[in-house]
């Protein structure tokens, strides 16, 4: 069974969120992300990114838990969604920009690199990435949900055959480098 596919779960991911806030991220992301610039958020959750997200860019929301999606549309009826798993991304769409936030890391790096491939194919030529994740060396297993972490030069050299490296840094989530981001412009 999905982690996100039980409403107790999902619940408690949606009351754990509420303090969380991705403003800076999303200040980083529109110095290379034109304004009213077709976005995809893969791995929407509860939707906060995607609140602040849709005050600057044409955003469609996706997830792979119905719960998040139905959840969220019930309070923003207008809101594109598209119910998506972040590895097969299955949509005949065209974007500018994918971007997610600690969403990837939920993969197995086999996972990930078929998602990389995937995402490279529906973004437009011009088309840029914003992911974080976690950092570290390792990979665990929490209450039946994978967390799987990178360090800079890891992830370096999983998308660096397809995209080309804009920006990576570090910023803190609740601790200092605690956190990695990474903005990639995809390759022609």
């Amino acid at each position: 069974m999905n982690y996100f596919n039980d409403e107790r779960k999902v619940k408690e991911y949606i009351k754990m969120c509420e303090d969380t806030n991705s403003k800076e991220l999303i200040d980083i992301l529109k110095n290379y992300l034109e304004k009213d610039s077709l976005l995809l958020e893969l791995g929407m959750g509860p939707g906060k990114d995607l609140n602040l997200l849709k005050k600057y860019y044409n955003t469609i929301g996706s997830d792979n838990s119905q719960l998040f999606l139905d959840i969220y549309k019930e309070k923003n009826k207008d809101s594109e969604l598209l119910f998506l798993d972040a590895v097969t991304i299955n949509t005949e769409k065209k974007f500018d920009c994918i971007y997610s936030n600690k969403v990837l890391q939920h993969l197995t790096r086999e996972e990930l690199s078929n998602s990389i491939l995937r995402q490279k194919e529906v973004l437009n030529d011009e088309g840029i990435l914003f992911h974080t994740f976690w950092r570290g060396n390792s990979e665990e297993i929490y209450d039946g949900l994978r967390f799987v972490y990178y360090e800079k030069e890891e992830l370096i050299n999983i998308f660096e055959k397809y995209f080309n490296i804009i920006e990576i840094n570090y910023y803190c989530e609740e601790k200092e480098k605690d956190s990695i981001y990474i903005i990639l412009k995809k390759k022609l």
